[in-house]
């Protein structure tokens, strides 16, 4: 019989690409999402990559009732894959209680609720914010925790503690935290990808959508960084290749002996840095198309630079990043094209 996974947030950016890997791994997924920044018609594009459609349940995670009616309608779920949360750094600068009241209201609910209902682990997104400015790159999970530069990456930071003091109590459940670095692109199938609600908060779909039109301009946040063209550095991964250290998680935290670590933390990245500059260079040359950019000032909240030493989840996950930037930009460009001829057919 197939292993049940819940995932929160799974209609959005990075929750619905894992579960199309999910089910294409054989697992059967039921999918939590209130829709405040993603489409239902996302589901539409998981069953056309996987043949199956995935349960769904329209609902806010931070109603502790909606979830206890969920697990109550829905029993078995053996593991949950959490990526219910608000994710935009300047967003988060902005509107800080609502950072909190989401990122971490969720996380709770659902911890209280694993006992109850019998779910063995939960898969945590976190983030590479949890670093802050970090002293050196690249940064594997020994690198101290500093104080975050936002209130998104406080969040993540209590998130872990959170989990952290929870299983340490004695509860009976286990966790595997992920922290990402910079997820971008798009399915290949061009059938799902990033596109949110509103003005993207993010960088690739914010230039996807300045390379059709649809925006005026690019803002590169800050060119005179310590860096050697002067804007920030990140570690940019392939969404599908996210996607698919989930479904290693999940799999190692639900098949591992009771001895094994009841907590574990990976570092998910390609081990490269690329600054805004060279990512947008990257797109116009993968896909012949011009980005119109320009330089503001620095963003509050922004890192310098970062990049992952992911080793740790290349030896023990057995999960490696291998989509090369150029692919993933095409994917991005070609998911931007099929929402644009969608918009106006």
């Amino acid at each position: 019989m197939a292993q049940k996974i819940l995932v929160t947030g799974g209609t959005g950016y990075i929750g619905s690409h894992t579960v199309v890997e999910l089910q294409q791994a054989g697992y059967e997924t039921v999918i939590i999402d209130n829709l405040s920044n993603s489409n239902v018609g996302v589901l539409d594009g998981i069953e056309k990559i996987t043949g199956k459609r995935p349960v769904f349940v329209e609902g806010d995670c931070t109603d502790i009732d909606i979830l206890r009616r969920l697990f109550s309608e829905y029993p078995g779920i053996d593991g949950i894959i959490n990526f219910a949360a608000s994710k935009a750094v300047g967003e988060s600068v902005k509107e800080p209680l609502l950072y909190y009241r989401n990122n971490l209201c969720t996380l709770l609910n659902l911890l209280e609720l694993m006992p109850e209902f019998g779910v063995r682990g939960i898969v945590f997104s976190s983030s590479c914010t949890v670093y802050g400015e970090p002293d050196r790159n690249p940064i594997d999970e020994s690198a101290p925790i500093k104080n975050a530069t936002s209130p998104y990456g406080n969040t993540k930071q209590i998130s872990e503690e959170i989990i952290t003091d929870f299983i340490n109590s004695g509860a009976p459940v286990k966790s595997v935290i992920l922290r990402y670095f910079n997820p971008i692109g798009a399915h290949p199938s061009a059938l799902i990808g990033e596109l949110p609600n509103g003005i993207p908060n993010n960088l690739v779909p914010y230039l996807t959508q300045t390379a059709a039109g649809i925006r005026k301009e690019l803002t590169v946040f800050g060119d005179d960084y310590d860096t050697p063209d002067g804007s920030c550095i990140r570690d940019y991964i392939d969404v599908v290749d996210l996607a698919k250290a989930h479904v290693m998680a999940m799999r190692r935290m639900l098949s591992s002996s009771e001895d094994t670590d009841r907590i574990e933390i990976f570092n998910l990245g390609t081990g490269h840095g690329l600054s805004v500059l060279e990512l947008i260079s990257a797109f116009e040359s993968a896909t012949g198309v011009r980005v119109p950019y320009r330089i503001g000032a620095r963003r509050e909240g922004d890192i310098e630079k970062i990049w992952a030493d992911p080793a740790k989840a290349n030896n023990i996950l057995g999960w490696t990043a291998s989509v090369p930037v150029t692919e993933t930009m095409r994917n991005a460009w070609a998911w931007q094209l099929r929402t644009d001829s969608k918009s106006n057919s």
